[in-house]
């Protein structure tokens, strides 16, 4: 009964992933495209996949990955997601570098730009902190790192939605969900919130 809960587990991931994934790659708007436009869209669309995979393996939730080499993962596909991020910035700067500087000066008139350099950054402070985790004490990394992931996770997933691109509706909808439940059953579980310092009456 466990090993077909386990296999079923496993599964679901990997559908939830690839799914999205496939549906890009269906997509009538990749026609005609440049080759730079097509790989700088796939990597946004690996990026939000990665949002479901990352606390998933942080939380240890996945049968036969034992939490220790769960998060040693995790540090491997967290490393993977900032270099999709970049591909995906560079890819667009390359086709359309106007739209890159409207969009990091927050002077787009696309809300959805604005949604995705706030996510840029808090995937980049997350990474960072990452790095200066030995330096820092346990309590400020993981208030610091907890609450950058929660922000980039909630600004990808608007991001995502108010986009029509490549993606179908459904399937980012529904990564986009699986994401956001994610992130917040792992902070639940680790219960970032009692971390938080209180201020007395």
């Amino acid at each position: 009964m466990r090993s077909a809960k386990a296999v079923l587990l496993w599964l679901a991931l990997a559908a939830a992933v690839a799914v999205p994934i496939a549906v890009a790659s269906a997509s009538p708007l990749l026609q005609w495209r440049q080759p730079i436009y097509v790989a700088a869209g796939f990597a946004g669309v690996i990026a939000m996949a990665l949002l479901l995979v990352q606390p998933v393996l942080a939380g240890g939730y996945l049968p036969g990955l034992p939490v220790r080499r769960g998060r040693r993962v995790h540090r491997v596909t967290g490393a993977v997601l900032v270099g999709a991020v970049i591909v995906h910035v560079a890819g667009l700067w390359a086709t359309s570098p106007p739209d890159v500087v409207d969009a990091l000066t927050f002077t787009s008139p696309t809300p959805f730009s604005n949604w995705g350099v706030i996510a840029m950054w808090a995937v980049f402070s997350a990474a960072f902190l990452a790095v200066l985790r030995p330096r820092l004490r346990p309590r400020a990394w993981r208030i610091g790192h907890s609450i950058a992931v929660a922000v980039v996770v909630v600004a990808s997933v608007v991001h995502a939605m108010l986009i029509e691109g490549t993606m179908g509706v459904v399937s980012k909808a529904l990564l986009g969900a699986l994401a956001l439940a994610a992130t917040a059953k792992v902070l639940a579980d680790l219960r970032v919130w009692r971390l938080l310092p209180r201020h007395r009456a």
